[in-house]
């Protein structure tokens, strides 16, 4: 995929992915035009900007805006080839007590990003989602699902317009911002009990590095209206505390609300439209533009039984104690020292 010449924009662009992502495309795609930062924590994009000075890096720039005024968007995405959208309002339990602000953010801010996108010529465009948009229990998650549906559907009102819009969809990023593994080691190194919602609790596992390579893949390969699944090991959350702090006491508090103990990405119900691509799976559409004989012959995709779920829970893969000690060793705090 060429980046030579383009303009990428990323929304949320000062998170913990989008700083990932600002890393990787300035080391590996040195020679993009424009990689612009949409966000609207002026303080983040401050101490962003500290990061990623111009005289060192003069294809960054730093756009304040949030996704829910599309007039802001509209002027943020002239010139821009490429957009990631990672903005969100993204903690379950603020979103239970704050519902309409997590509508106009993840729902209605989609809809204007797509519709930016439409107005200003964009290529390619990829959002982020999360497993909790596969089944929703709670708000965030069927915020999130609505906004998968809206740009999988834009595909359809394109026309002749080349632009594509794919999603992809992972599970809990390992240390990203308001992530147990970093609240697990800062009460750890407090001397304080790591407090446990329930000991039969699971997740799936992805590294920030792992959701940066999807991304990519995505903006690369999606012929429009994929939502990408990638096939990762899942954890017990009973094992991260014991990873962190086997010494500590584990008191078990009890879910919060819209939580739920295993998380989807995959339901029986989508397995009749999902593929089986190697590294990842993929959600096609009901109805799309392109061959879907020409789509499984280049990707070599294989069609997943009938009734085929992915679910954290009754998954075959799995971090053990001594594996995830490792992997927060190498992610998210290499100085942390085990008891």
């Amino acid at each position: 995929m060429e980046f030579k010449g383009k303009s990428l924009l990323i929304t949320g662009g000062t998170g913990s992915l989008g700083k990932a992502l600002t890393s990787h495309i300035l080391r590996e795609h040195s020679d993009i035009r424009r990689l612009i930062i949409f966000s609207r924590d002026e303080q983040k994009q401050f101490q962003m900007a500290q990061e990623y000075p111009v005289e060192s890096y003069p294809q960054i720039r730093f756009f304040i805006g949030d996704v829910r005024d599309k007039p802001r968007l509209v002027r943020a995405f002239k010139g821009v080839d490429y957009v990631i959208h990672a903005a969100a309002m993204k903690h379950v339990h603020l979103a239970e007590y704050n519902p309409e602000e997590c509508i106009k953010t993840n729902i209605g801010g989609a809809q204007n990003v797509v519709d930016a996108c439409f107005e200003t010529n964009v290529e390619r465009v990829v959002a982020l989602s999360t497993d909790k948009a596969c089944a929703p229990i709670n708000l965030y998650g069927a915020t999130k699902l609505t906004s998968d549906k809206l740009f999988i559907a834009a595909n359809n009102i394109k026309g002749d317009n080349p632009i594509r819009f794919s999603v992809v969809r992972y599970g809990n990023v390992m240390g990203s911002n308001g992530s147990v593994i970093p609240f697990f080691i800062k009460r750890k190194k407090a001397g304080q009990d790591l407090p446990i919602t329930d000991e039969n609790m699971t997740r799936f596992n992805i590294s920030l590095q792992g959701g940066v390579d999807m991304v990519m893949h995505a903006l690369k390969h999606a012929w429009g209206g994929e939502l990408f699944v990638p096939k990762l090991p899942s954890y017990k959350i009973l094992d991260v505390a014991e990873a962190i702090g086997p010494d500590r006491d584990k008191p078990v508090v009890g879910i919060r609300p819209g939580e739920k103990i295993h998380e989807e990405m995959i339901t029986p119900s989508d397995s009749f439209y999902t593929y089986d691509l190697g590294t990842y799976f993929a959600i096609l559409p009901a109805t799309h533009k392109w061959s879907l004989d020409e789509f499984k012959k280049t990707f070599n995709a294989k069609k997943v039984p009938a009734g085929f779920s992915y679910n954290s829970g009754d998954n075959d893969e799995w971090e053990t104690v001594e594996t995830l000690r490792s992997l927060i060793k190498e992610h998210v705090d290499a100085s942390f020292a085990f008891s």
